[in-house]
């Protein structure tokens, strides 16, 4: 996907987020971050917003914490995740293409731009799907090429660090197949960070998820229960990745 894709994307998904927030009001809870109101999570989603405007906006190189999030609530709380989400588009569409800034996953985009639009277009993606849970209203389509790429940000982005806790003691593979775009990723778990191929390979598998892209997407985030005909083979694995996945 293109940048301006991405950007466009994350456009719209921050637009529906507010909506679905406004809607379902500040206070209501999140089940799919048992821990969060709405409040929460649009505290969460306009922090982050800022955080990533800051690396491209002003070329910086190294990390900085997230900003603090106000304790505003209802319609104030509304209007200030609304400006940040602004803010990040504007910034983005604004950028030079070569702008240099630092990024944190071990495989990215081929620039800091691209890293950013695409990393924030799947973070506020991912937010809006739990405002809809919110809500309690099924969660809206993402086109399958979009979702295919965020299921490759995560198996070879996040769950490639150190930090990724989807480890097994003994080697395994996860197969992961997009049936709707025919993308295909091998995961090998270990004691180690996982390592993920993408395609296919000979390696005996323990368990495959084959679904389409959206439904993939959802699940591996976390977002829908990683179960049904959709899971084969050993659903221990499964069970593992929605035990440990979350980011």
């Amino acid at each position: 996907m293109e940048i301006t894709e991405f950007v466009k994307t994350l456009e719209r998904e921050g637009e529906l987020l507010a909506e679905l927030a406004e809607r379902a009001g500040t206070d209501a809870p999140v089940p799919t971050c048992p821990q969060w109101r709405v409040a929460d999570l649009l505290r969460h989603t306009g922090s982050v917003h800022r955080w990533a405007a800051g690396f491209v906006g002003e070329g910086r190189l190294e990390p900085v914490p997230f900003p603090d999030a106000p304790e505003l609530t209802g319609a104030e709380l509304l209007a200030w995740f609304r400006e940040g989400h602004a803010a990040l588009v504007r910034t983005l569409g604004e950028a030079r293409a070569d702008v240099q800034c630092w990024t944190f996953l071990p495989t990215a985009p081929p620039s800091p731009l691209a890293f950013w639009a695409r990393r924030q277009a799947h973070e506020t993606a991912v937010h809006r799907m739990d405002a809809e849970a919110a809500l309690g209203v099924a969660f809206s389509p993402v086109a399958p090429e979009f979702a295919e790429d965020g299921v490759d940000e995560l198996l070879t982005g996040f769950h490639a660090r150190p930090r990724s806790r989807v480890r097994t003691p003994e080697p395994r593979v996860l197969r992961v197949r997009a049936v709707d775009t025919g993308a295909v990723w091998t995961v090998h778990l270990s004691p180690e960070p996982a390592r993920t191929v993408q395609g296919a390979t000979d390696d005996p598998v323990d368990c495959e998820l084959s679904g389409e892209a959206a439904w993939l997407y959802a699940a591996l985030w976390n977002r829908l229960p990683l179960a049904g005909p959709e899971v084969t083979g050993d659903l221990a694995l499964a069970r593992l990745w929605s035990e440990t996945a979350g980011i």
